[in-house]
């Protein structure tokens, strides 16, 4: 078993569990603690098998969340120390291991095998992830959220995958005609800031292959985006290609179903 569901993701706060047979991870918690248990119940997940919590960045909804899971579940938070010293005050006493990983280094979380890529976004140290399982290598998940622009490290991680979680956080449009002020739309629009939709099918268009099995949409905008918006951009392009890849959008507020990677 081998498979993933998006509790949460959004502008408002992100999280994503990963189940393989003996353990879980969840990685990013920027939503509260009431909210992630309530996503595992919703998906009838037995809390008690994750294992520890993977940190992309020290944003507040990727981490506002972290040290109360963390110390509910006492289990170990994965962090790059630049990251782990932009935000330790605010993840407070975890009261359980804190382990320093680095990009470009794999580590190991007993069956699940996580290799942090660092990514382009105005964060210290933003790092994305590709996960495999252990006795499983022909199975990839890979999680690019909070991505400036495609670059040729982004395109290397996530070739071959078979689930690909990835950002389409805006509308061109919607961004440019709305209530941001102008310096905001400048960072959102920068090589450290989301990609749009349009960004997000360029990024499909470059990774896509015969096995990749499922592309979920995350971190949409609720002011500079719709759902409807995004699935029909990549829609599109998919029925362009006659590609049979699933389609998954990520909502804030309730999860996924389970995905098999």
């Amino acid at each position: 078993m081998f498979r993933t569901a998006v509790i949460a993701s959004g502008s408002k706060g992100n999280c994503i569990l990963v189940s393989g047979n003996q353990t879980a991870i969840l990685v990013d918690v920027g939503i509260p603690m009431y909210k992630v248990l309530k996503g595992l119940e919703q998906l009838n997940f037995d809390k008690a098998k994750i294992r520890g919590i993977i940190i992309s960045h020290e944003h507040g909804d990727h981490i506002k969340g972290v040290g109360a899971v963390a110390r509910y579940l006492q289990i170990p938070v994965f962090i790059t120390p630049d990251t782990y010293s932009a935000c330790s005050n605010r993840l407070g006493n975890l009261h359980s291991d804190v382990e320093f990983i680095s990009a470009g280094e794999t580590f190991q979380v007993e069956d699940l095998i996580i290799h942090p890529f660092s990514s382009p976004h105005d964060a210290i140290d933003s790092c994305n992830f590709t996960i495999k399982q252990e006795g499983n290598p022909e199975l990839k998940l890979a999680i690019a959220m909070d991505v400036g622009y495609q670059n040729r490290l982004l395109t290397q991680h996530l070739a071959n995958c078979t689930t690909l979680i990835l950002e389409s956080n805006h509308d061109l449009q919607m961004l440019k005609n709305g209530p941001y002020d102008w310096p905001l739309k400048q960072r959102i629009l920068s090589n450290q800031g989301h990609l749009s939709n349009l960004d997000a099918v360029g990024v499909i268009s470059q990774v896509i292959h015969s096995g990749l099995k499922n592309i979920i949409l995350a971190h949409l905008s609720e002011i500079n985006n719709l759902p409807s918006l995004a699935e029909k951009t990549m829609r599109d392009y998919l029925q362009s290609i006659n590609s049979t890849t699933r389609l998954f959008i990520a909502e804030q507020n309730s999860p996924t179903d389970f995905i098999d990677i």
